[in-house]
């Protein structure tokens, strides 16, 4: 590795953020191209220098890293930067999603998909018990739109009950991945007063096609659901 890190403006880290700052320093590096998947860091004691902080404190921070599989330590030969595919820090896919922001678009593309085939088969199955618990999801979830926390309760409830009305079990599997995948990023979208209404009126429009067991426009309905989402979410982001 070139020596421009000298040049790279580390912040100074206190002892309580430790992890999520040397995580922070770290993305930024790997975004301007001085430390590549595969790369070894630099030494212990050039990372102490340039973070500022004592050598037994970075080790416990790039022990932490290790087990969050950002980062590989060779005993004898230094630390090393692992891939970054969302399948290998799944539990920490805020780190994946700020390196390559293009995951967002993978990730509600596999929503529109699965998601809208999943209103398919449900609108066929659905019972009236099913669409009664959907009309009071979101009768509650309307009358508690100021409340993020009940909000994205009732929104993920809402998706689960059509999930189970589809009555497949296979699919379950699937969406069990990426509903993990997604789920950072349903706690930002929810906390957007914006999305919170219109998906009420999306969540409305899905109701009523799942109440005439209309298969497509069930799908349609919940596709745009997420499209809308998904629009709302990078105008938010681009504005910011």
């Amino acid at each position: 590795m070139n020596d421009s890190l000298s040049q790279y403006a580390f912040s100074n880290i206190k002892r309580s953020s430790t992890v999520e700052r040397i995580v922070e320093n770290l993305i930024n590096l790997i975004k301007s191209s001085s430390i590549q998947v595969g790369e070894k860091l630099p030494s212990e004691r050039r990372l102490c220098e340039l973070i500022g902080v004592s050598r037994p404190i970075l080790r416990e921070a790039l022990k932490a890293l290790q087990v969050m599989n950002i980062i590989d330590i060779r005993q004898g030969a230094g630390a090393y930067l692992k891939s970054l595919e969302p399948e290998d820090v799944v539990e920490h896919l805020d780190i994946v999603f700020h390196l390559d922001s293009s995951l967002y678009h993978d990730l509600y593309e596999a929503r529109r998909i699965l998601e809208s085939g999943i209103a398919r088969i449900a609108a066929r199955n659905i019972t009236d018990e099913d669409i009664s618990r959907i009309e009071d999801n979101i009768s509650q979830a309307a009358a508690n739109i100021d409340n993020e926390q009940f909000f994205f309760e009732r929104d993920l409830e809402l998706h689960g009950i059509i999930m189970k009305a589809s009555a497949n079990r296979v699919l379950p599997v699937f969406m069990q991945s990426v509903n993990k995948l997604a789920l950072m990023i349903r706690q930002k979208t929810n906390a957007m007063p914006n999305i919170r209404h219109n998906t009420i009126r999306d969540h409305d429009a899905i109701l009523t096609a799942l109440k005439i067991h209309a298969p497509e426009q069930s799908a349609t309905a919940m596709e745009e659901h997420i499209r809308n989402v998904e629009k709302a979410f990078f105008y938010e982001t681009e504005v910011e």
